[in-house]
């Protein structure tokens, strides 16, 4: 229980309206995508930067562990209070404050959704690109705190690279101010993109500088149908080779494609595809018009059986509708989903696609897989019975081979969604003890009481 004199005073530094402690809204800010409830103690929801610091200053005199919460869509439990103490949820910071047409950035508060913000910089014919798959629901914060990518991050880079600058609060409730809306700026150590990444272990984001470029005047959009994944990953390859960029590029495997039509009740694919590709190819008109027809080619050399460009706004929606139905859909095939964002260079798809049949088989798993080809980023989705024990350790003893796998295949655990509480096992498998103990010390620099966001990343 926490001190009736310090929930007194979070009371009185954001208003009683905006203190919360019943149990429906512990259980609600305790848990995020994955659903594993972990209940803090206290909800408090600020509405200023002062109100933020001074929060961060009293739970940091009583070393009260002090977790901050932006839209709740993480899969790793990355805004999970695992400790319990005070979360902070930023819901009120949702304002775009400027856009700027002039200098191509835009300033936001920490909780403007991010769909809303392209929508918005659109209006005026520019683009924010970062589009992660939540887009609808995941804010600007959230994506920052975990350098949030999605199908766009292959031409367009992840939210890294659209940072110039922060405000912050920092655990003992300093506020900082890192970057600036310049372009150009190398005076320090380089704090924004420190922050980036972070997962709301080191200071509490309450305001991002965003880069924003020119809206792309044209695209389009064509879904490429295979026999067999290899066959979609080859299409990969040879799009590549033929110097396309595409916007987006994303791989969808036989059993995803399944699911989505046991969910809908329809066939979005033709009988016996075992993958299929969107792509997408934005810029000039001129431009378009050629890497479109080289996408198609390079498609049908790999052994495309059916490839089709969506000629109206409608008939793209449709092509994107087996994408965006994914997540429920995956509920068919069981009901819990152990999703990892796993990622390898470009040129070892196939390597992973060929590990990923030797789980199936190995372990007699239902595996379904899709995501970001363009940058080898592929979501791969052991789907199991939770109340199936034996089921589970296989999926366990899988879900380590995976990440093993893609390690010793030059790639990484986690290609978007941070490590949070649930990959923390895991971390000594990418990086050596000598890395994790520098990490460790750049933590202890930022917030020496450990605080802020304990039990992330690093397992003690």
């Amino acid at each position: 229980m926490l001190p009736p004199a310090f929930v007194e005073q979070l009371r009185q530094i954001v208003g009683r309206d905006w203190v919360r402690d019943d149990p429906a809204a512990l259980d609600a800010y305790g848990q995020d995508a994955l659903a594993r409830i972990h209940p803090p103690d206290l909800v408090v929801i600020p509405g200023t930067t002062l109100e933020v610091s001074a929060i961060a200053e009293a739970c940091s005199a009583r070393e009260i562990p002090l977790t901050v919460r932006g839209g709740g869509t993480g899969y790793t439990g990355g805004s999970v209070p695992v400790r319990g103490g005070v979360v902070v949820s930023m819901e009120r910071f949702n304002r775009i404050l400027e856009i700027d047409e002039d200098n191509l950035l835009a300033v936001v508060q920490p909780n403007v959704v991010t769909g809303v913000l392209q929508a918005a910089v659109e209006r005026v014919g520019l683009f924010y690109p970062p589009d992660p798959a939540s887009l609808e629901k995941s804010v600007i914060g959230g994506n920052i705190a975990e350098c949030a990518g999605g199908p766009r991050a292959f031409k367009y880079g992840t939210t890294r690279r659209y940072v110039l600058g922060l405000e912050a609060v920092l655990p003992g409730g300093e506020v900082i101010r890192t970057g600036s809306k310049a372009v150009k700026n190398v005076v320090g150590y380089d704090l924004t993109q420190l922050l980036v990444g972070s997962e709301g272990t080191l200071a509490i984001i309450t305001q991002a500088v965003l880069r924003l470029v020119p809206l792309p005047p044209a695209r389009a959009t064509l879904r490429a149908t295979f026999p067999s994944a290899g066959a979609a990953v080859e299409a990969v390859s040879g799009l590549i080779r033929s110097r396309v960029v595409p916007a987006t590029l994303e791989i969808v495997d036989a059993a995803s494609l399944a699911a989505v039509a046991r969910y809908l009740g329809e066939e979005l694919a033709p009988a016996g595809t075992g993958a299929l590709l969107l792509v997408e190819v934005d810029g000039l008109a001129e431009a378009v018009v050629e890497e479109a027809r080289r996408v198609g080619e390079a498609c049908r050399a790999a052994g495309a059986t059916e490839v089709l460009r969506a000629s109206t706004p409608e008939e793209r929606d449709r092509l994107w509708r087996v994408r965006r139905e994914l997540s429920p859909a995956l509920k068919t095939i069981a009901p819990t989903k152990l999703n990892h964002d796993v990622v390898v260079p470009r040129g070892r798809i196939a390597d992973l696609f060929d590990l990923l049949q030797e789980l199936r088989d190995s372990f007699n798993l239902t595996i379904a897989c899709f995501g970001h080809a363009g940058d080898g980023n592929i979501h791969v989705n052991f789907m199991v019975h939770a109340d199936d024990p034996d089921e589970m350790a296989r999926a366990r003893r899988a879900e380590r081979l995976l990440f093993e796998g893609v390690v010793a295949r030059e790639g990484s655990i986690s290609g978007e969604h941070g490590v949070g509480f649930t990959k923390a096992p895991y971390l000594g498998l990418e990086l050596s003890p000598d890395t994790i103990a520098l990490m460790k010390r750049v933590k202890q620099a930022f917030d020496p009481k450990g605080i802020l966001n304990p039990g992330k990343i690093w397992t003690e």
